[in-house]
């Protein structure tokens, strides 16, 4: 959806959080009319950053009709996941958000539910999975291709051809070699080098990044 297309309509912000205001700020640059934050410890948390909470995730099912879009902003990988999925069978509208400073190929794909930040780059024919979050100045080069609620932190870069399996999570400016495959629910520490392949729910960290 295009910005110009975006002005005046209304997007769901399921988290309310640090993350959800970067996704928030994120959206209204990209020329969201407004958001709408939701957040399962309301009616207790009323308030983050200069937005008030609407209500729960029942209050947010309730509300699908009237919205243009809705995305998760949650960390956790499998409860974002989770959110997506019972939001989708809801029939929710969900919907990726892209900085307008993100530098997207235009052979990329971008899932449902994604959010590009700011300073990101995601080269040609790279392939990212619904729900994922690619995360202020990370980098995704060519050919690479990510699961379902991939995390790629901050200022992480992946060289090409890059596979991520579902629900992993990339730490804070680590940086993966071309052409590894890293499996689902993976966890790799903040400033690690990838080198090889990691299997399927392992943690690595260090340089070069061995399973802890």
């Amino acid at each position: 959806m295009n910005r110009q297309a975006q002005v005046g309509r209304t997007l769901a912000i399921m988290g309310a959080s640090g993350h959800g205001k970067v996704v928030a700020e994120a959206a209204l640059a990209a020329g969201w009319g407004a958001v709408e934050f939701y957040d399962r410890a309301w009616p207790g948390k009323q308030q983050v950053g200069r937005w008030m909470i609407v209500g729960d995730d029942a209050a947010l099912l309730h509300a699908l009709t009237r919205l243009d879009g809705v995305v998760v902003a949650i960390g956790n990988n499998q409860i974002r996941l989770d959110l997506l999925t019972q939001l989708r069978r809801a029939g929710a509208k969900v919907v990726s958000v892209l900085h307008p400073m993100a530098c997207v190929s235009a052979s990329a794909q971008i899932g449902p539910g994604t959010v590009v930040l700011a300073g990101v780059v995601v080269n040609a024919d790279a392939v990212i999975g619904s729900g994922a979050i690619l995360n202020t100045a990370c980098s995704v080069d060519h050919d690479c291709i990510l699961g379902d609620a991939v995390h790629i932190s901050p200022g992480a870069h992946l060289a090409g051809d890059v596979q991520v399996g579902d629900r992993s999570w990339i730490g804070i400016g680590a940086s993966v070699r071309q052409g590894v495959r890293i499996g689902s629910g993976v966890m790799v520490g903040a400033g690690a080098a990838v080198v090889s392949d990691v299997a399927d729910g392992l943690t690595v960290v260090g340089v070069p990044a061995r399973p802890i």
